[in-house]
């Protein structure tokens, strides 16, 4: 008897016209007559969008013009925090929504500007010209037909004589007029950042090579490989992935790398569901790969340095200053007053 029902909800239920369906979402649309955005269904229901970014979106359309939109700005207002903001903003960055733009002040003085569309499809498309544009015009020297009405005999006038005015001079004609040349068609307005699917693919990067695979090393890189499914049940590979991998996993070996470090370095926080464990493997081969170690002259050219030595702070065994000194003993205040003690005292 305590639970609060929604019967307002009930009684607008109840009016909803149609028979209701038997399951999925009813809608009780009410018409919004103030604070309120339209979002298009191209965002709403979008199918590479993740939630947070549609959500993000929304919240950023709903804003005034003006209004901080950065990852710290939004996660002030949003629950998310920054990394699921910052990646919801590169999806919409990535699919034309959000387009963040460099600008340089008459200061020298760089600003970033963030340009939200709320529809990027439309821009992607040229706009169609108004029907009044697309009518042709008549030129202004093409002869019109005109209808004239048949001559009527008309009695001829009585001749009068009429005083003949002087002549008087008319104006030059006016000039021609230039023809207009049709206005040539603008740029379009978004610029598209996201690669079409048929943009050429930059080249892989080769899997790394040790200097001189050695039978050390490759029996090594033989063994690492075969028993990694042990670790990590996921990465199972075939005889041929695991010759393949061996050179990369021989160059790690060769850099002084633990094998427990390379297992780490290649099997922690893999995607789900892993589908190609061997191209995974591969390509955290050739991007992760550390540093050769430092060769025997580096190491004489480091220890050949010169080294800052510096004094130690010493505590005064009279009055507890600090004072720095190689030994411990007295700071020069107060050696200086045992000095003037020993002066007065021998006087």
């Amino acid at each position: 008897m305590d639970t609060q029902q929604n019967t307002a909800l009930t009684r607008a239920l109840a009016e909803v016209p149609g028979p209701l369906p038997t399951r999925g979402v009813i809608h009780i649309t009410i018409p919004h007559t103030d604070r309120f955005t339209i979002v298009g269904n191209h965002l709403a229901q979008h199918p590479d969008l993740s939630c947070t970014a549609v959500g993000i979106a929304v919240r950023i359309q709903s804003l005034p013009q003006g209004t901080e939109v950065g990852i710290k700005a939004l996660a002030a207002r949003c629950k998310e925090g920054e990394k699921r903001i910052a990646a919801a903003l590169r999806e919409l960055e990535a699919h034309g929504y959000l387009q963040r733009i460099r600008h340089r002040l008459p200061g020298k003085k760089v600003i970033t500007r963030t340009v939200f569309c709320s529809q990027p499809a439309a821009l992607l498309h040229p706009r169609p010209r108004p029907a009044a544009e697309a009518r042709p015009q008549l030129a202004a020297s093409a002869a019109v037909p005109v209808r004239m009405p048949a001559r009527v005999p008309v009695p001829a006038p009585v001749p009068v004589r009429v005083p003949v005015p002087a002549p008087v001079p008319t104006a030059a004609p006016p000039p021609p007029p230039v023809p207009v040349p049709p206005p040539a068609p603008s740029a379009p307005l978004f610029e598209r950042r996201v690669p079409p699917p048929t943009a050429p693919k930059a080249a892989r990067r080769p899997l790394p090579r040790p200097s001189e695979l050695t039978p050390e090393l490759d029996r090594a890189a033989t063994t690492f490989l075969s028993d990694l499914h042990r670790h990590a049940p996921q990465f199972t590979l075939s005889e041929d992935d695991v010759r393949r991998l061996v050179p990369g996993v021989a160059a790690w070996l060769e850099r002084a790398a633990r094998p427990d470090a390379i297992r780490r370095a290649l099997t922690d926080d893999p995607p789900h569901p892993l589908r190609h464990p061997a191209k995974l493997l591969a390509h955290r081969l050739t991007e992760l790969l550390p540093p050769a170690p430092p060769g025997v002259d580096d190491l004489a050219a480091l220890a050949a340095r010169p080294r800052i030595v510096v004094t130690p702070f010493q505590t005064c065994d009279d009055c507890d200053r600090a004072f720095r000194s190689p030994d411990p003993g007295h700071c020069r205040d107060c050696r200086e007053a045992r000095a003037a003690a020993y002066a007065q005292a021998a006087a």
